[in-house]
């Protein structure tokens, strides 16, 4: 493995734990505000994100990288309100993970690696799911707005989401 892949998927390991730090806080936030559903919704969104992470360390590891953990910045704690929650939620995937996420698939194709572009390529779909999801729920939030019954039947909803390990071609993630 170059040099270079190693370090950026390193980065890119990093940043998804940081990305499940970060929804942990969303979830205890929420959890704070009364809001269980919801809470739960970032508690499966925590566990994805470690997933992700694992898949890369996973391809790392096979490909005769090492894996370097580095310091996780703090994540954000107080939001004004749900909205807001998933308003962050969405900023982060579309502007930080995906760029991340494009970044990676750049450095593939110049270093002309094409099993790592090939692996990225189920992130890339991810991202575009993920974008999709807090898309969606911050729309749904911005609709709702302060109307206490909304929010407690969206918040109904989101209870109802488990976790599903995802299969991450190439790795035994998800896997039987």
């Amino acid at each position: 493995m170059k040099t270079s892949i190693e370090k950026a998927l390193n980065n890119q390991i990093n940043a998804e734990i940081y990305s499940a730090y970060l929804y942990k806080s969303m979830e205890m936030y929420l959890q704070s505000i009364d809001l269980p559903g919801m809470a739960n919704w970032m508690n499966v969104q925590t566990q994805e994100e470690l997933a992700h992470a694992e898949g890369l360390i996973q391809f790392v590891n096979t490909r005769g990288g090492r894996v370097v953990l580095t310091t996780i910045d703090a994540p954000k704690k107080e939001w004004a309100s749900a909205a807001e929650v998933f308003a962050d939620a969405y900023e982060h995937e579309a502007n930080v993970v995906t760029v991340k996420i494009n970044k990676l698939v750049d450095l593939a194709i110049k270093e002309k690696d094409h099993a790592f572009n090939q692996f990225l390529q189920w992130y890339v779909a991810e991202q575009v799911e993920e974008e999709d999801n807090t898309s969606t729920l911050m729309k749904k939030l911005n609709r709702i707005g302060d109307h206490t019954p909304g929010l407690m039947q969206l918040d109904g909803q989101l209870a109802a989401r488990v976790y599903k390990p995802p299969v991450i071609p190439g790795t035994s993630v998800g896997a039987p």
